[in-house]
């Protein structure tokens, strides 16, 4: 016989009392949330099984009750906001009151406040693993893609070189790219292939980790080096090509 592991099963939950679900009315200061299907789609090209448990306001108690419902029913759990320092932002303080948080804050761009830790399981040894991201769209698909989806596949049973992220594809620039030294990057920019020469990238000009256009208007990021600062025109750079991902 082969032996095989069951389909990962990943929970998913949106926090945050100003985010409206689809058909909802709209409201001043509201933003109806994306973040949730994206992450079911980037779930399902993986293959994972989805447990949707929606959205959740901005309340410690329900917060704690929907992370210990989410580790009861999944391997691993997947939230979007509630993780910078802003005063409403509980999902990091309940994290760390119900497990072992091991970081909440990378010096990337765009996903900085991204949390990860383990929520413990009464019925298994084995702990959910918490992956609480940012709450920008953007920031979203930028860290599930950096950090998220190698270690599901790994937790897929992947081998190391299937679990790593995505192969970088190196690329001339057409224009300038600013950058502060300190911190890794990721610029969306769309790739063209140039005859007899290394392929081209041009970034998009409004990199705000709001737009959510962007990233339709992309089929890569320019990956920015920690070290590095900004970069001239002509100069290569890394890609991660999205190459069906998303």
């Amino acid at each position: 016989g082969v032996p095989v592991l069951r389909r990962l099963r990943v929970a998913c939950f949106s926090t945050g009392d100003e985010i409206l679900s689809l058909g909802e009315a709209p409201r001043e200061g509201a933003v109806y949330d994306s973040n949730r299907y994206t992450v079911f789609g980037l779930l399902a090209r993986l293959g994972c099984e989805v447990v949707d448990l929606g959205l959740v306001r901005d309340d410690p108690a329900a917060l704690a009750a929907t992370l210990q419902r989410a580790a009861r029913e999944a391997d691993a759990i997947i939230t979007t906001g509630g993780v910078s320092a802003g005063a409403a932002d509980h999902t990091r303080d309940v994290m760390q009151k119900l497990g072992d948080m091991a970081f909440w804050r990378v010096a990337m761009r765009p996903g900085r406040p991204l949390a990860v830790g383990l929520i413990p399981r009464e019925a298994s040894s084995q702990p959910a693993v918490l992956f609480g991201l940012p709450g920008n769209p953007v920031a979203v698909m930028v860290t599930f893609l950096a950090f998220v989806r190698p270690a599901l596949l790994r937790m897929m049973g992947c081998h190391e070189a299937a679990a790593a992220p995505s192969p970088l594809l190196r690329a001339r620039t057409t224009g300038p790219i600013r950058k502060k030294p300190g911190r890794t990057e990721y610029q969306r920019g769309f790739v063209k292939t140039v005859p007899g020469a290394l392929p081209e990238v041009c970034v998009a000009a409004n990199q705000g980790s709001g737009v959510l256009s962007s990233m339709l208007e992309a089929n890569g990021l320019v990956v920015l080096r920690h070290d590095q600062g900004s970069v001239g025109p002509g100069e290569e750079v890394d890609v991660m090509m999205f190459d069906g991902n998303i």
